[in-house]
C-alpha cells in the first residue's frame, strides 16, 4: 500500500486543479510575462505546475499554460515573433549544436545511440575477424589458419557482412531487423555490409523486386558498400560443383524431389556412384540433357535436423533475369549461400534462427573445397501480431480484393509502412528496442506506432484540418476580406518557423467540436458556451443554429471577440477557412485476432478473419491551403487529429493523406 502510494496509484487529477495551479503559477510570474511576453521560457511555469501537482499529465498542463498565457497576452504581434539576439557561445555549444543535428537528421542523428542499443545481447559475443576459430562449433581444418591469414589481408581485418535478400517478393518488417542489425553491426564496428541478391530461383524473380529492396534499404538509411548477386560468381561456384564431385563428396542423383522431401528419406541409390560418372552426367546436367526433376546434384552429408545429402544443383530450364539462357543448372540456397559469403570475405554471416540447422552445411561445404570459412550467427525472427508477412498470403489478400497491392498501407511491408506515412527513423528505433536475441520476438503493433509518434513529433510540421466540417459563419468578422494568421510550424519550437493561414468571415469546423446541449465536463463549442479558434486569436459565441430539413444541423451563425477581451473560453478548437478539398484514409488493423495464420484462434484460415472496418474513407475533409505545395510521403501533424502523409494518389486539386497514427494511444490497443 505504501508502495502504491508512493507511485501515485489511485490517484486522480481533476482538470480545476490543473487549472488552479497553473493560475497560481501564472500570478507568481506575471510581471515578467508582462514584460517578455512571448519571449519568456514558458517551461518555468509548466515545470512549476507540474512540480505541485506530481500525477499530472505534462501535456494538459502545458496546454492549461498556453491557455492562460494566451488570455493575459493576447495574440502574437510582429514583436513577439522577432528572434531573440544569440547569447555568447559556452563551452557548451558545440554540444547543443550536436544534439541539434539529431533532430534534424533523425535517420542518422540517433544511429550511433540505436546502434549500441541494438547490438547487446547475442552481437556481444562475436568473434573478432580472423578468430573466427574462437567460436564454439566451428570446424578447424589443417588449412583453417593459412586461409584465415590469408583472409586478414585481403580485408585488413574489417568486420564484413551481408544483407541477403531473395529478389521474389517485397520486404516487410521482419527484413528491416535484417537490414538495421547487417548494416548497423558493420557500421557500428567500422565495417562494410554487401546487399547480395540471393537470385538463384529465376522462377521467381522480377526486375521490380531488385529495385523495391534497393530502395527499401536506402530509405532505411543504408547504403551498401557494394551491390552484388549470387548470379555473379555462377562460373565460380560451377567449377566448385565439379571439384566437390572429384573429391568423392558430391553425387549425381535420379531420385524425384517427393522421394527425398521430408527428414527420413530412402538413401540414393547412386550415392556411391563412381566420379567419373558423375563428372559426366552433371555436364549432362549442364547442357540440358537431362529434364526438370530427372537429376540432381547431391552433396554427401547429414545436417543437424537429419537431413541427408542437400541438394546443390537442380535443373531449371527458364532464362534468368541477368544471365539469360546461358544456364539450365542453378544451384540450392544450402550450396551457394556459405560459397557466395567465402568469395566476398563476409566475416560475420547473420542469418535467423530457422537457418541454424544449415550451420553444419555451411562450415562443411567451406572446409571440403578448402576455401576461407566465415562464421554463421544466429538470431531470433522478428514478428508482429494483427498481420501476416508471407509473399504467398499477401498474395491472396491482393487476389482477393482485401488489399489494394504490396504496398497498401494495411499491411506491414516496408513499402506499405512508407506509404502509410511510418519516417524510417521510427522503422530503425523500433528494430533497436525490440534488440537481437536467439529468441523469436514476437511485437504487438502499438510498440512500432509509439515509435513513429516519438518521430513524427519532431518532424512533422503542424496544419489544421477538418475531416467532418461544419460551416460557421462570423457574422461581426472585423475586416472585409480575409486575415491572415500566422500558424507556427512547431508551438513548441517557434524558431522552427511559421506559415500563413486564412481567416475569413466562413470557417469550417469539427462536427463533433459543437454540441446544442452542452453535457457536464463538455468544454467545446454549444449555445451559451463559446470557444476560441487555435492561432487566430478570437473567441467566437453562437447566436443561430441552421438545420436541413431532417433536423440535421448545417450551418452556425456565430459573433467573434478578440482573446484579450473575451472571457477565457473553457477549450480552443481547431478550424480551417477558405480550405482545400481533400480526400483522408483512416487506418485500423486488417485483421481481427492477434494471429490470424493460427487455426486454433481462427479455424476458417486467415482470411475469413478481415476486419470490416480496417480503412474508412472521408472523401469530403478540409485541410489549410499551406499543404498545397506538398508532395507525396511529406507528413503532418493535423492538430487534434493525428499524424497524416500525403499518398502518391494525390493528384492536382484533389490531395490524398493516410493516417499514419493518432496523436495517442488508442487504449484499446495496448
Amino acid at each position: 500500500a505504501e508502495f502504491e502510494r508512493a507511485c501515485g496509484v489511485g490517484v486522480c487529477i481533476t482538470p480545476e486543479q490543473i487549472e488552479e495551479a497553473v493560475e497560481a503559477v501564472i500570478t507568481e510570474h506575471r510581471a515578467e510575462l508582462l514584460a517578455q511576453r512571448y519571449h519568456f521560457n514558458m517551461g518555468l511555469p509548466a515545470g512549476e505546475a507540474r512540480n505541485r501537482l506530481r500525477w499530472a499529465d505534462g501535456k494538459t498542463i502545458k496546454n492549461e499554460v498556453d491557455l492562460q498565457v494566451l488570455h493575459l497576452l493576447g495574440p502574437k504581434t510582429e514583436a513577439d515573433l522577432e528572434k531573440k539576439p544569440k547569447a555568447a557561445k559556452s563551452r557548451l555549444a558545440p554540444v547543443e549544436k550536436q544534439k541539434a543535428a539529431v533532430v534534424e537528421n533523425g535517420d542518422m542523428g540517433t544511429e550511433t545511440q540505436s546502434l549500441l542499443e541494438q547490438l547487446r545481447g547475442e552481437a556481444l559475443k562475436f568473434h573478432k575477424p580472423g578468430e573466427n576459430y574462437k567460436t564454439e562449433g566451428y570446424v578447424v581444418t589443417p588449412n583453417t589458419m593459412a586461409l584465415l591469414k590469408q583472409h586478414l589481408a585481403i580485408t585488413g581485418g574489417q568486420v564484413r557482412t551481408r544483407f541477403p535478400p531473395e529478389p521474389n517478393g517485397i520486404l516487410h518488417i521482419g527484413h528491416a531487423k535484417a537490414i538495421n542489425f547487417n548494416f548497423g553491426y558493420a557500421k557500428a564496428n567500422g565495417g562494410v555490409c554487401f546487399l547480395r541478391y540471393d537470385d538463384t530461383n529465376p522462377e521467381k524473380e522480377e526486375e521490380k523486386y531488385f529495385t523495391a529492396i534497393r530502395e527499401m534499404v536506402e530509405w532505411l538509411g543504408y547504403q551498401p558498400y557494394a551491390v552484388t548477386h549470387a548470379s555473379d560468381y555462377f562460373d565460380q561456384l560451377y567449377t566448385w560443383a565439379l571439384e566437390l564431385i572429384r573429391r568423392g563428396q558430391a553425387y549425381v542423383c535420379h531420385q524425384k524431389v517427393e522421394e527425398i522431401k521430408g527428414h527420413n528419406p530412402p538413401p540414393s541409390p547412386w550415392r556411391d556412384r563412381p566420379v567419373e560418372e558423375s563428372l559426366l552426367l552433371f555436364e549432362d546436367m549442364r547442357k540440358g540433357k537431362f529434364g526438370e526433376g530427372e537429376a540432381t546434384l547431391r552433396m554427401k552429408l547429414v545436417m543437424e535436423d537429419g537431413k541427408m545429402d542437400p541438394v546443390a544443383y537442380r535443373v531449371k530450364f527458364t532464362p534468368h533475369h541477368r544471365t539469360g539462357d546461358k544456364w539450365c543448372i542453378y544451384p540450392t540456397y544450402d550450396y551457394t549461400h556459405c560459397l557466395c559469403d567465402s568469395i566476398e570475405h563476409i566475416t560475420h554471416s547473420l542469418c535467423t534462427k530457422e537457418f541454424q540447422a544449415r550451420r553444419s552445411s555451411y562450415f562443411w561445404l567451406c572446409n571440403a573445397l578448402d576455401v576461407y570459412c566465415p562464421v554463421q550467427w544466429e538470431y531470433g525472427r522478428l514478428n508482429l501480431l494483427y498481420t501476416v508477412v508471407s509473399k504467398r498470403k499477401i498474395i491472396r489478400l491482393v487476389e482477393t480484393g482485401a488489399v489494394r497491392d504490396w504496398d497498401d498501407p494495411r499491411l506491414f511491408t516496408l513499402t506499405a509502412l512508407r506509404r502509410r506515412g511510418f519516417p524510417p527513423e521510427a522503422i530503425n528505433n523500433f528494430c533497436a528496442r525490440v534488440g537481437v536475441t536467439v529468441a523469436q520476438a514476437t511485437m504487438e503493433p502499438h510498440l512500432l506506432e509509439a515509435c513513429a509518434r516519438e518521430v513524427l513529433n519532431e518532424q512533422a510540421p503542424r496544419v489544421m484540418a477538418v475531416l467532418e466540417p461544419l460551416k460557421v459563419t462570423i457574422t461581426n468578422f472585423p475586416a472585409p476580406k480575409a486575415l491572415e494568421v500566422l500558424v507556427p510550424n512547431f508551438p513548441a519550437d517557434e524558431g522552427r518557423g511559421f506559415h500563413k493561414v486564412p481567416f475569413h468571415s466562413t470557417v469550417y469546423i469539427e462536427e463533433t467540436d459543437f454540441r446544442e446541449e452542452a453535457d457536464k465536463g463538455y468544454k467545446r463549442l454549444a449555445p451559451g458556451q463559446p470557444v476560441g479558434l487555435r492561432h487566430a486569436g478570437y473567441v467566437i459565441a453562437v447566436q443561430n443554429i441552421i438545420k436541413d430539413v431532417s433536423g440535421r444541423v448545417i450551418e452556425l451563425e456565430v459573433t467573434c471577440t478578440k482573446s484579450d477581451v473575451a472571457e477565457k473560453p473553457k477549450a480552443f478548437i481547431h478550424w480551417v477557412s477558405e480550405p482545400l478539398a481533400c480526400e483522408v484514409r483512416l487506418y485500423e488493423r486488417l485483421f481481427l485476432h492477434k494471429n490470424p495464420e493460427d487455426p486454433s484462434e481462427v479455424p476458417g484460415g486467415f482470411l475469413s478473419d478481415l476486419n470490416p472496418d480496417s480503412l474508412r474513407v472521408v472523401h469530403n475533409a478540409l485541410v489549410d491551403s499551406s499543404v498545397l505545395s506538398a508532395r507525396p510521403f511529406d507528413k503532418f501533424q493535423f492538430e487534434r487529429l493525428g499524424y497524416f502523409s500525403v499518398d502518391p494518389d494525390s493528384e492536382e486539386g484533389k490531395m490524398v493523406f493516410n493516417r499514419t497514427v493518432t496523436l495517442k494511444e488508442d487504449p484499446g490497443k495496448a
